[in-house]
């Protein structure tokens, strides 16, 4: 008898001991094949669980020779009956107190031997993995992984349109503009010598929405870099944009944290509470060195200017003389944790990220007082005690200082602290620390370019009570933008808009971008300022990144579906490629001599 395969009534993962004496039709992959004596077992796998299958030579026959010939990954349908385990229940399986007694089976594909196993537990490296990415989407884990992508998409999709948000798609070849990475380019067939740009993201078409009287804008884009790679960085990738006109910075990230709270929530049952905190930016760079801070954990920066500016050590009192500082972390309880093979270890780390070293020293106690010991103990035991009081010191501690400008003196400790926590195992696990960082510079000084750079980016809204200072003192000038930070990650960023014309030909001047060349550019936006521009501001999601964290996954390639290496190539296609030359011809497109000499030599 033919199973009607599209006639199956049940998921592998539904059946439970209620069901018990119910015909059923199942459908799905061979997960793994026993035989017992005789006696045949199979577990059934579909997109959504496992199911036993049981055939007995007695009472199903041809079935049973059929479930003889089975191996792991054949598609097979069957009709059976549920019955109840009895004694032999798997506790590991929601089904496990049910199997199926099968009476028919179809075999509607069969499988050659994988390359790896489909489990969890599978040792395939990631490229074997990646080269048959089909069959890795097979695991239980992944589909698991890609239910809860979508979920997180449907919430968020669900979430803005309670709120009035609507989505509309805006192009995906457009025009190359500058926004901090490399575009890829389209070149253009039917205009030749001209190239599209595939958008980094869709910041100027979501602002031109607000300016045509949306109102409110939401959508999940996929867009496109062209930049190196890391863990958590994809050429293609997957963010939420959104745009609001009439509004402040509070509504924006208050309207946030009304979706955060629901994400949490409703994929992992946990309750955040809103609004969440906001940190000042001088703040954040004050106590951890970077604007991203992982709150989870002490190991603060601390400022020891003050009472290390007198004593006799060169390398403090250099740095302080050319306007520089001294701040130090204290890691407690670190004296007997850290030992002179490690610290020596995270000296050469430094060293290898541009730092010149990492003076250190650990705190005793001698004679009922504070002493320093080992390092750089002789030269700052003179304010000992005073140093101490000053950061907190205590016996079994250990003290890392820095010497240097402000900037590197943050970038440094910030590795230092986070190195630290590390190796001390002081981050708390299962915990999720969520801040609005706020008050950035609208700008920051490139001293290798000689020229003022955006923070941000450049339609980023300056503080209104700060514009007057944007010809005579930009460095002074706070923008409007804020930045969602979980756990050290930068999750979301987003600003107040630029929504006067003259305002943002005053930007484009300061970052040298002239009038001519912003309008070349940014004719589109510059002519829609004329128009009657409402206020304006939107926040970007790195929505794969949320998939990441919520999953609790170790890279963004764990939760996309068909990623890239870190080559940028896509081991399941080959992309890219080579083209033929009659295509290149009819795009105007001529190699250079070295790459044609090296694709003839491949051929």
């Amino acid at each position: 008898m033919a199973v009607a395969y599209n006639k199956r009534t049940h998921r592998c993962g539904g059946l439970r001991i209620d069901d018990a004496g119910q015909a059923v039709t199942l459908v799905g992959w061979v997960n793994n094949y026993r035989d017992h004596g005789g006696m045949v077992f199979i577990d059934l796998r579909d997109s959504e669980g496992i199911t036993q299958l049981k055939f007995n030579p007695e009472t199903d026959p041809k079935a049973h020779e059929t479930a003889r010939g089975l191996r792991n990954e054949d598609v097979i349908a069957i009709n059976g009956n549920v019955a109840p385990r009895g004694d032999n229940v798997n506790p590991k399986l929601p089904t496990g107190e049910i199997e199926v007694e099968a009476h028919a089976v179809d075999v509607l594909a069969k499988s050659d031997p994988t390359p790896f196993e489909i489990e969890d537990d599978t040792e395939a490296n990631e490229e074997l993995r990646l080269r048959y990415r089909y069959l890795d989407l097979r695991r239980p884990s992944m589909q698991k992984t890609f239910r809860l992508r979508h979920q997180l998409g449907k919430i968020i999709r669900d979430y803005f349109d309670e709120n009035g948000f609507v989505e509309i798609e805006t192009p995906f070849l457009t025009k190359s503009t500058p926004e901090g990475a490399r575009d890829y380019l389209v070149p253009s067939r039917v205009q030749q010598g001209t190239f599209y740009a595939l958008p980094q993201s869709p910041q100027i078409f979501k602002q031109l929405f607000m300016v045509a009287g949306f109102d409110r804008y939401a959508q999940i884009v996929r867009c496109f870099r062209d930049e190196d790679l890391r863990g958590n960085r994809q050429p293609e990738f997957t963010q939420l944009d959104m745009e609001m006109s009439f509004v402040k910075r509070e509504d924006v990230m208050d309207m946030v944290d009304g979706c955060i709270q629901r994400l949490f929530k409703e994929i992992l049952d946990i309750d955040i509470t809103v609004p969440l905190k906001h940190m000042k930016y001088a703040e954040a760079m004050d106590r951890f060195g970077v604007d991203r801070p992982d709150t989870r954990f002490g190991l603060e920066l601390q400022d020891v200017t003050g009472q290390v500016r007198e004593i006799d050590f060169g390398v403090f009192k250099s740095a302080i003389d050319a306007g520089g500082m001294v701040r130090c972390i204290v890691a407690p309880g670190a004296a007997d944790k850290l030992t002179r093979k490690i610290t020596d270890g995270l000296t050469e780390e430094l060293r290898g990220i541009g730092a010149g070293g990492l003076p250190l020293t650990k705190v005793i106690e001698k004679d009922g007082n504070l002493e320093f010991a080992t390092g750089v103990a002789k030269f700052v035991q003179p304010v000992c005690q005073s140093l101490c009081d000053a950061v907190g010191a205590k016996a079994g501690d250990s003290v890392f200082f820095m010497p240097g400008t402000y900037d590197d003196v943050c970038k440094y400790l910030h590795y230092v602290r986070t190195r630290l926590a590390e190796m001390l195992d002081v981050i708390p696990e299962h915990r999720w620390d969520l801040l609005w960082v706020i008050d950035f510079p609208l700008v920051a000084w490139n001293e290798e370019m000689k020229r003022w750079d955006s923070t941000h980016h450049p339609f980023t809204a300056p503080v209104d009570e700060d514009i007057h200072l944007l010809k005579s003192d930009p460095g002074k000038v706070r923008d409007q933008a804020y930045d969602l930070v979980l756990n050290g990650e930068e999750m979301a960023g987003g600003s107040i808009r630029i929504h006067r014309r003259e305002v943002q030909q005053s930007v484009f001047e300061l970052l040298n971008i002239s009038e001519k060349e912003s309008n070349l550019k940014f004719s589109h936006l510059m002519e829609a300022l004329r128009f009657g521009a409402p206020p304006h501001g939107g926040i970007a999601f790195g929505f794969d990144r949320w998939a990441m964290l919520l999953a609790q996954k170790a890279s963004l390639r764990d939760v996309i579906a068909y990623p890239k290496t870190q080559r940028a190539v896509c081991p399941l296609t080959n992309a890219p490629g080579e083209v033929a030359t009659a295509q290149l011809e009819e795009l105007g497109i001529d190699l250079r001599p070295e790459v044609k000499a090296k694709r003839e030599a491949a051929s």
